[in-house]
């Protein structure tokens, strides 16, 4: 094995085939506040990092995270040989970091990646970065696959969220990587890097392949996609608070909260009433626990969200499988549109 190898990557190889497919998007960000003197502005520099891929008839588009563009303004993207060029936004959504941006009258020699199935990742596979961290434009790191399906909390202009089905790698990133493809030992797409823990060493994840080629014909034609919508308020089960609610089950999801005239709660799915404190953690008891939705074993957040990810639509009717007053019922639950942030 050569010391260009590691893990069964051959990371020079790789980067030569992707580097020319990756792009560095700069632009700013205006906040406006009030003080005492009246309105105030801050302007923020924004760099992020994007990938070309071919869509349909040769017709380019680059792929970035919504974070990145989010509020963006007068913004460009440069590709390795310098060339720049202004962008348009032509489709987003906010709950899978996801923007898809074009440029007009493209160079003829355009390189793009290709994107791969991530439902064929194991934890263990070499992966490799690529993007601008701190503004430093087509630096490579590699890793491991580390996890898959993740949720993480975000933060945005429009709200806080949970981003559903997500890949942890072992890869090193920092700001400025953001939207830049996570690549497979053969050169494939199959994730675009999202987030990192901040102070942590090694601990990345990114939006899976999968996701971007589902939403990716809707984002290009509409400009959005249309999330599932259940609308529960739920923590993961575990002994201390089954012992708490006297029963013997140790996973799935309890429900604190339907929201009201939501999907669970047309249902008849019931948020608890009881109002506990655990080593300093408050939790409501009483409401129903789920275990399973269509025969499928939910153990926590994260196997409910990314299964509703995987495999619902809005309208879709699905079997929630729960434990309520100690007996085994299933509800139908129509799942819908997540409604407008």
């Amino acid at each position: 094995m050569s010391n260009a190898s590691v893990l069964g990557l051959d990371c020079v190889e790789v980067y030569q085939s992707a580097s020319e497919s990756i792009v560095t998007i700069q632009g700013s960000k205006i906040t406006s506040f009030s003080t005492f003197f009246g309105q105030t502005k801050i302007i923020e520099s924004v760099t992020g990092s994007g990938f070309v891929i071919a869509h349909s008839n040769l017709h380019y588009v680059m792929v970035t995270n919504f974070h990145v563009i989010d509020g963006i303004v007068n913004a460009t993207l440069t590709f390795g040989d310098g060339n720049a060029y202004p962008i348009t936004i032509i489709g987003s959504d906010a709950l899978s970091d996801l923007a898809i941006v074009s440029i007009d009258n493209p160079p003829s020699d355009l390189y793009s990646l290709h994107l791969f199935s991530s439902s064929s990742l194991r934890v263990g596979d070499p992966v490799v970065a690529i993007g601008s961290p701190f503004g430093l434009s087509g630096s490579m790191t590699f890793g491991i696959i580390s996890q898959l399906g993740r949720s993480i909390q975000y933060e945005s202009t429009s709200g806080s969220y949970s981003i559903a089905d997500v890949i942890q790698f072992s890869a090193p990133i920092n700001p400025g990587n953001s939207g830049g493809p996570l690549l497979d030992a053969h050169g494939f797409v199959v994730g675009i890097t999202t987030a990192a823990v901040s102070g942590s060493q090694g601990v990345g994840f990114a939006i899976p392949s999968d996701t971007i080629l589902r939403e990716l014909p809707s984002l290009i034609s509409t400009g959005k996609y249309d999330k599932y919508y259940v609308g529960i308020q739920a923590v993961d089960m575990n002994y201390q608070l089954s012992q708490a609610a006297g029963t013997n089950v140790t996973y799935g999801l309890l429900i604190e909260k339907t929201q009201p005239g939501g999907p669970a709660d047309k249902a008849g799915l019931r948020g608890g009433s009881q109002l506990i404190s655990i080593a300093g953690q408050q939790y409501t008891l009483g409401g129903d626990i789920i275990v399973s939705i269509d025969g499928v074993r939910i153990a926590n957040f994260d196997d409910f969200l990314t299964h509703l990810e995987r495999h619902t639509l809005p309208g879709q009717v699905i079997q929630v499988g729960i434990i309520r007053s100690g007996q085994h019922q299933l509800v139908q639950v129509i799942v819908e549109a997540k409604p407008a942030q």
